[in-house]
């Protein structure tokens, strides 16, 4: 943006230079010499449609850039929600492994202290187990969940790398 500020500025300092010609011109008006004026003018009006010229270029140069940031920024807000929603993924993938988790180490305890009192539970042994099972089925799932996402990442870099070798090309 700061080379647009400078062109502006030229674009500023040209028309004040036109503008002094011009007061030139209006005090030559009064006094003889036509020919001399009218060069002058032609000069400062092919001055004024170079600089209009320039100006349009200008103009043109920060529509694009301003839709190369507007294109750019839209790809970092997808890349942002998509991260997003890969992270409420991975947490609801630990909370579920924290509750599993939890729950076998709460019947463990019981199984433990059935073991102490020398009483054989069945039933703990078995609720101790589904709960081993529903840790295991949380690990695999959250395990699952990372593979995903890391092919994820592979096939984005390749579509990227694609992306650069056709451009390249």
């Amino acid at each position: 943006m700061s080379e647009f500020a400078e062109l502006q500025a030229r674009i500023a300092r040209a028309l004040d230079r036109i503008g002094a010609g011009l007061e030139l011109l209006e005090r030559r008006d009064e006094a003889p010499g036509a020919d001399e004026r009218d060069a002058e003018i032609e000069r400062l009006t092919a001055a004024l449609e170079e600089e209009r010229g320039a100006n349009a270029q200008l103009e043109e140069r920060v529509r694009v850039l301003s839709a190369r940031q507007e294109q750019a920024l839209a790809g970092l807000q997808a890349e942002v929600d998509r991260l997003r929603a890969r992270l409420d993924e991975e947490e609801e993938a630990l909370a579920r492994m924290q509750k599993a988790n939890e729950a076998l180490r709460a019947n463990n305890a019981m199984l433990r202290e059935s073991m102490a009192a020398g009483l054989a539970e069945p039933h703990l042994v078995n609720k101790s187990m589904m709960a081993e099972l529903a840790a295991l089925r949380a690990a695999r799932a959250a395990e699952g969940d990372e593979i995903k996402a890391v092919l994820a990442e592979i096939d984005e870099m390749l579509a990227a790398a694609d992306g650069e070798e056709t451009a390249n090309a």
